[in-house]
């Protein structure tokens, strides 16, 4: 296993996806975001069955920064409870792992 992971985050704009990855580059606890700005996510909420508009967060970090991650970003986000969900990445392009690592050192 390469150590490295894909975290997915759902927000409520593109706005707010940029300003959170914005800042995980920044502390260096993230090699590279993705955002999709439009997607449609179903839901159950509160009771009830939701349907709203987000945008959606692609993350490439370490392992070893998953609980970092979430932290900030549940500091930074607008929803009470946050879709942050980590996938390993089970094999990839050697030099992009390892850019992955070099990126993420974390402040």
């Amino acid at each position: 296993m390469s150590g490295t992971v894909v975290i997915l985050i759902t927000t409520s704009s593109i706005d707010e996806s940029r300003e959170i990855g914005k800042t995980l580059l920044e502390e260096k606890l993230i090699a590279c975001v993705n955002i999709i700005p439009q997607v449609e996510s179903i839901f159950f909420w509160q009771d009830k069955v939701c349907n709203e508009k987000e945008a959606l967060m692609i993350i490439k970090t370490q392992k070893k920064l998953i609980d970092k991650v979430i932290k900030r970003v549940k500091s930074l986000h607008s929803y009470t409870v946050p879709e942050v969900i980590a996938l390993p990445i089970i094999q990839g392009s050697k030099d992009y792992i390892k850019w992955v690592k070099e990126a993420t050192k974390g402040l």
